[in-house]
């Protein structure tokens, strides 16, 4: 009790006092301004809209639209939850062959963009594609069906995004206690039985929180939906951008977007805090159940969806790449946009942590009225997606700060506003897992807050604070619509050179950029996957 009182009466001194608490309230609020931006362009924008344009927005091509974005997004989330559950379910429940290597396979798609995706899909299954021209030489067939659209999109963005769901599937499958299950097959209960009563309600707000998570990923996908010629609201808004001198309709577009992207993050910010309140924690080893004759099946389904995920569109690509080395492609050209991206990214990951450290702290360590509302202000750009972020900061800065127009700033400013509630998330999640006790007793031998911070806490959440850099590195490399529109002239990406390449169907052209890519990505996926892994076994011990 005494430990807790001097903590108690140091460290919430030192935070209510408005001149000693400067160092976390004053950023905190400033993060919170800066992600207020977009929200605050978007409606002035809208505010000095005409008649003209709300009797555009209100068309009914706005609300096909919005039916075509919602039903992706929901057709796309239910792919992910089926996909990343059953293969959850198989390499932590049963004796599969392989089983861990699987489960480090599994996750890897999510390293592949979704732009670079679908730039492999199309160049293989399109008419006049790789395909096609095979079975023209073969058996004659001079034409196919068309691969853009609703069907191709969604297969595309199934494959790419059910390791979200995946990996939070096996994460509490991993710790969860499985002495209930036992008892359930001691019952009689079959393996299908129990899977449905006993482990599926363990497992759901944590599966419904990252199904979720991926529609939020559908709701903000540029390239996949620009490349496959499905029109949703971010292709849309680009379109409106880039082919009309008056913006207004595209920021009324952006607001309709924000508002359906708010729904589904109210539902997933709900369904998060339900599953951090209902944590199952492993008690003793299952038994693992025997596939048995259905072994043939299991390991076919892993292989399969590895197959259409993983190895086709790396195997699609390195034909392009060698294609275009055959035709006089350098590698070396594109050494340069390694070098933009590695550091855009880089300094992004870097700035964006910083300035996840305030507010996460507040909200965990300080919790109130005016934390929350820091917490919920530095979560918006969940709601934004990276195209309403650039329309945004273009607008701000040509308008505002013109010295800042298109420079690395301004670059760096949108990823902080994308790639913010990434990092917060990771480290809040290392916050909650350090004990109140060892800052108590750090406080009580006299150490003042900061000093308890860099001594003792800082160097328990580092596993969380490399998984925030590594996912906020790992998304700001495949950054789409933010770099294309806020880039400064001159500077190039890797995305960037994919993009202009494939939108003149230069595919060959596109390999190389796309391979470094993905390589470059394929790092900070293994910090994150080795991160999950190790907090699974440590859930264990």
């Amino acid at each position: 009790m005494l430990r807790e009182r001097v903590f108690t009466k140091r460290f919430g001194t030192f935070l209510s006092s408005p001149a000693r608490g400067a160092w976390l309230y004053l950023p905190a609020a400033l993060v919170a301004v800066a992600m207020s931006l977009p929200l605050v362009y978007l409606i002035v924008r809208a505010s000095a809209a005409g008649q003209s344009a709300w009797k555009w927005l209100l068309r009914v091509q706005t609300f096909q639209i919005v039916g075509q974005s919602v039903g992706l997004a929901l057709s796309v989330m239910l792919a992910a939850l089926l996909l990343g559950v059953s293969l959850a379910w198989l390499v932590t429940r049963t004796d599969l062959v392989g089983r861990r290597i699987w489960s480090a396979l599994l996750p890897l798609p999510l390293v592949i963009p979704s732009y670079v995706g679908a730039y492999l899909f199309v160049s293989f299954f399109a008419p006049r594609g790789l395909l096609q021209n095979l079975l023209e030489r073969w058996l004659g067939i001079e034409r196919l069906p068309s691969v853009y659209g609703f069907w191709g999109t969604w297969l595309v963005l199934s494959l790419m995004t059910y390791p979200y769901v995946f990996m939070a599937a096996r994460a509490v499958l991993s710790r969860s206690d499985r002495s209930l299950e036992e008892a359930a097959r001691s019952l009689g209960y079959s393996a299908l039985e129990t899977f449905w009563k006993v482990t599926l309600p363990q497992l759901r707000p944590a599966l419904a929180a990252g199904s979720l998570l991926v529609g939020l990923y559908v709701l903000r996908d540029f390239g996949a939906v620009s490349i496959l010629r499905f029109t949703t609201f971010t292709r849309a808004i680009y379109l409106q951008y880039q082919s009309s001198i008056d913006r207004s309709a595209a920021a009324l577009l952006s607001l309709v977007l924000i508002l359906i992207t708010i729904g589904f993050l109210i539902a997933e910010q709900r369904l998060r805090h339900a599953a951090a309140e209902n944590p199952h924690t492993a008690i003793q080893p299952v038994q693992l159940i025997r596939l048995g004759r259905w072994q043939v099946l299991a390991v076919g389904v892993v292989t399969l969806v590895l197959l259409l995920g993983l190895i086709f569109p790396s195997s699609v690509l390195l034909y392009w790449l060698i294609r275009g080395l055959l035709v006089g492609e350098q590698i070396s050209n594109w050494l340069r946009p390694l070098l933009g991206s590695v550091s855009a990214a880089g300094l992004a990951a870097l700035v964006t942590v910083l300035l996840a450290f305030p507010v996460s702290i507040l909200s965990i360590r300080r919790v109130g009225l005016f934390s929350k509302m820091l917490e919920k202000w530095s979560y918006l750009g969940y709601a934004v997606p990276g195209i309403v972020v650039a329309l945004a900061l273009v607008f701000f800065g040509a308008n505002f700060v013109p010295a800042l127009y298109q420079t690395l700033f301004m670059l760096l400013f949108a990823y902080v506003i994308l790639f913010l509630p990434q990092a917060m998330g990771s480290l809040q999640a290392s916050l909650r897992m350090v004990q109140r006790s060892l800052e108590e007793a750090a406080a009580s031998l006299g150490e003042n807050p900061l000093r308890v911070f860099q001594r003792v806490t800082l160097p328990l959440i580092t596993p969380g604070v490399a998984s925030a850099a590594a996912l906020v590195f790992l998304t700001t490399m495949k950054e789409l619509p933010a770099t294309l529109l806020l880039a400064p002239t001159g500077f190039s990406t890797l995305a960037t050179q994919i993009w202009g390449a494939v939108s003149e169907a230069y595919f060959a052209r596109a390999a190389a950029p796309a391979l470094i890519l993905i390589l470059a990505s394929s790092i900070s996926m293994y910090l994150i996957n080795h991160q999950t892994t190790l907090s699974g076994s440590s859930h264990r011990q």
